[in-house]
């Protein structure tokens, strides 16, 4: 019997190349010998302060070409979100010191993944963040993908008041871990040391598994 393996999964809740990859990545672990340590970070904007103040002006329409015709070629609900995950003035790249969003959001997939069910979370919670849902952040919508993962979000939250440092800590030993990886965006799998950036190399991340051992599990429950 082939022995399981596992990848490193770095990956921000305002990254759209992180919505777009989670489906794919679900059913790799789903659908092989193989698990994934999802290890949420920061976004860039607050990661590298004043990158937005830098950023070439082609990168941003680009990006939203692009990953609009991904969300059109795999067929999944795609809008930026409303309110984004960063607030930020977008004309200047001013990113201010108090982010509303992002610090909870981070920290919950931090509480999920400990809790066993970080893929999942990442996979309901970016669908409602990035597939049209306004005001994804009121209401029960977090607490409706929160249960479609299989965790009650109440309890995630009662978990992260109750020891706040112990979340930011693991936060930034992820991006500690993502820098030493040799490689600074996301999504970022790392498998064995090697890292493999963008939702355009799971296919390289699969093939690369496979010649340490993955199979499919239809195939791992017959031998």
């Amino acid at each position: 019997m082939a022995a399981d393996l596992s990848f490193d999964l770095f990956w921000s809740f305002r990254s759209p190349y992180s919505y777009l990859a989670t489906p794919r990545l679900k059913k790799v672990v789903e659908d092989h010998n193989v698990t994934v340590n999802v290890r949420p970070v920061y976004p860039i904007a607050v990661r590298i302060p004043g990158f937005f103040k830098t950023v070439n002006p082609q990168w941003p329409p680009y990006l939203l070409m692009d990953t609009a015709r991904i969300a059109e070629m795999e067929e999944l609900p795609y809008a930026w979100p409303k309110p984004d995950p960063i607030v930020m003035d977008i004309a200047s790249g001013e990113v201010p010191e108090d982010q509303p969003y992002i610090q909870r959001l981070t920290r919950l997939g931090v509480a999920a993944a400990e809790a066993g069910h970080g893929i999942e979370f990442l996979n309901e919670v970016s669908s409602i963040i990035f597939g049209g849902v306004q005001g994804w952040n009121e209401g029960d919508h977090l607490a409706k993908a929160a249960d479609r993962a299989g965790l009650d979000l109440a309890e995630l939250d009662t978990r992260i008041e109750a020891d706040p440092d112990h979340f930011e800590q693991v936060i930034e030993d992820n991006e500690a871990a993502q820098k030493a990886s040799g490689h600074w965006g996301v999504p970022l799998m790392v498998f064995n040391g090697e890292p493999f950036f963008g939702q355009d190399r799971i296919d390289m991340l699969v093939w690369r598994m496979s010649q340490h051992g993955l199979v499919h599990n239809d195939k791992h429950n017959e031998d």
